[in-house]
This record gives structure tokens, sequence and C-alpha cells, in this order.
């Protein structure tokens, strides 16, 4: 928890209430962003992402697996968050631990949908080799290595990121097999399939501080907030998830308004990162 004095809370509050936040910014207004992808060459891919002094990596691993029985049409993704504990020093012991939980299951609702995967940002029928029989395991790692706020925001841009930096090996399913044997398959170590991040969507969270909300929170900003509303959107203005932290309860009016506010800011977001993405890509294939 971060440490403030009385003064500070009220400068902090004082500026959020007129609309000028103590690093110069407006309440809707992002830090900039910063990406960096291919930075762990052992994942079929991996991004870095900075805000601020928020710093992300998330990593994408595939692997051959076996669709469930219940859903045979469907891939199977994992999202798994480790806070470092020089991150931050509430991360050291159980504090890391529970934060990392919470992250995980958070970026779960909001990327991924219900347990039907209704509203799900990323598509796991795209994952399927053979239906029933075949299909591509996607393992999400994101760690934190310094944090500053809007952990959330920023490990969701790392992961869109690190998508659109995977290649999954092409595969080459066996005709002879029958329909009750598994297939045999050859995996490709030449030919790759980029991933679709078309559907990806970004996260806002919304931070209430007062009578107000703003986004793009940093760890003091957070220190002072009552509760906070994170919504992922996509490219077309649809809401894949929705999770909210914080003890203190929301009017459904005001969650509306969120709602709204961050269908806006999420297209400055979505804009800037895909272009931070297209640089980071074009940067790492003339190195």
């Amino acid at each position: 928890m971060v440490g403030l004095s009385v003064g500070e809370k009220h400068f902090i509050q004082g500026g959020i209430a007129q609309d000028l936040r103590s690093d110069g910014r407006k309440r809707l207004t992002y830090r900039p962003i910063y990406v960096e992808t291919g930075v762990i060459p052992q994942a079929h891919g991996s991004a870095r992402v900075r805000l601020g002094a928020t710093d992300v990596i998330a990593s994408v691993k595939a692997e051959l697996g076996k669709p469930s029985a219940l859903q045979p049409d469907k891939g199977n993704i994992a999202i798994y968050v480790d806070c470092s504990p020089t991150a931050a020093p509430m991360f050291e012991g159980r504090g890391g631990e529970e934060l990392s939980t919470e992250l995980s299951v958070a970026l779960h609702r909001c990327l991924l949908g219900g347990k039907s995967g209704a509203g799900a940002g990323i598509d796991p029928t795209s994952l399927v080799v053979v239906e029933g029989k075949v299909c591509w395991d996607l393992y999400i790692d994101g760690l934190v290595i310094s944090s500053d706020g809007n952990l959330l925001d920023a490990l969701a841009a790392a992961i869109k990121a690190a998508l659109s930096n995977t290649g999954i090996p092409k595969v080459d399913v066996a005709a002879d097999a029958t329909s009750d044997e598994q297939p045999e398959v050859n995996i490709s170590d030449e030919e790759f399939l980029q991933f679709d991040t078309s559907g990806i969507p970004v996260i806002v969270t919304l931070t209430k501080v007062g009578r107000h909300y703003i986004v793009d929170a940093t760890s003091e900003e957070e220190s002072q907030m009552s509760s906070a509303v994170s919504i992922s959107v996509n490219r077309k203005g649809h809401i894949c998830g929705l999770t909210k932290r914080g003890g203190v309860g929301l009017d459904p009016s005001i969650i509306l308004d969120m709602i709204s506010v961050a269908k806006h800011v999420s297209e400055q977001l979505i804009n800037k990162l895909d272009s931070e993405i297209a640089a980071a890509e074009a940067s790492e294939e003339e190195s």
C-alpha cells in the first residue's frame, strides 16, 4: 500500500476534481505506452509493454492437445500472471500470490468471456485442428516487472501484442486415419500461421476517486480509490467482459456511464496500441 500524508492525499484528490492530475494528465488520458515484441525467443510469441513506470511482459506458448468432450470444437486457453516480488514491496509473500490470482481471473473474465465462451475476445474455435481430436492449447503467461498502477490494462495490452507476435506452426493431418483413431499430425518447422488479433479487445479500467473516475491510475491514485471497473472493448465497440474491484457499490446508471466512457477511450487506446505493435514488429524484423 502506498503511504501518503494527508496533504498528498488532498493534492491528488483535488487535482482529479479539477481535471489536472499530479503528473499533468487529464482524467481520461493514458500515460505514454511503449511496446517491444519478440522479447522471449523460446516462446511462440511475446511482448513487453510499459505504461509510465508500470512494466509487464506477456508470452504465448502453443502445444498440441485434445479438445474437451463438452466443447469439441474449441481449443484451450489458459492465462496466468506472476507478480515479481521485486516489482513492489506489497508483492512479497502472500500479497503477490493473491494479486496474481486476482489479475489472472480478471484477464480470463475480460478476454475469454463466460464459461460457454460467449463474448470471448480470443476465438477458441480458431485453435481446432481436427474437431474433437486435436487442437492447440495456448498458455499465456504474464509477468509484472515493475508496478506503478493500472496493471490489468497493461497486461491486456501486452497479451494483445504477444498474440500479434505469435506464429503457430502449420499442422498437416494424415488423411488415412479412421474416424475413431487419433489422427497423426506433422508439425511444420518452417511454415507458421499468424494469430488473428483483430477481435482481441483492450481493457479500460476506470478508477473512481471522490466523485470522478480516471483512466490509467498510478499507484498513488489507486490508493485513494473507492472502486474500479475494468471493461474490455474490441475494435467494433463491443463489450467483451467486465469486472469490478473495491468495496464500494456503484449505481447502475454510473456503470452505464462508465461503459460509454470506456468505449470512447478504447478507440484511442486501440489505435495507439496497434501503431506501437506495428512499429515494434517492424523494428524486430529489421534487427
